[in-house]
């Protein structure tokens, strides 16, 4: 695993998004395991569980702004739910979760994998 901060634009604002061990304890507190929440944002199966979906990406972004915030001098505030179903909505929910989906893959890229995976 690796820490890997990636960063979505909405009109002009930059927000971090990371997925960690932090990132993915959380999800598990709520969801019981990772699988079971990837199965209710992927969309694959049926519609995307917005809820799920909303508490991941607040997550993510919260632990983004958290790790920027340890170097910062100005420090930002964390997101609500309200706040980063806002984000979604200005993204578009297919949009956000590809990029959710690309920071998970990436962070959990253990660097031995072949290049065709």
């Amino acid at each position: 695993m690796q820490e890997t901060i990636k960063h979505i634009n909405v009109n002009g604002t930059e927000y971090p998004i990371v997925f960690n061990l932090n990132v993915m304890e959380v999800i598990q507190e709520k969801y019981e395991t990772l699988e079971k929440w990837g199965e209710l944002t992927d969309g694959k199966e049926r519609e995307v569980d917005i809820k799920a979906l909303k508490f991941g990406i607040k997550e993510m972004i919260n632990e983004g702004i958290d790790i920027e915030n340890e170097k910062a001098e100005i420090k930002r505030d964390f997101l609500t739910e309200k706040q980063v179903g806002r984000i979604i909505t200005d993204i578009g929910v297919e949009k956000i979760s590809k990029d959710v989906q690309k920071t998970v893959i990436d962070s959990t890229k253990t660097g031995n994998e072949s290049k065709n995976e």
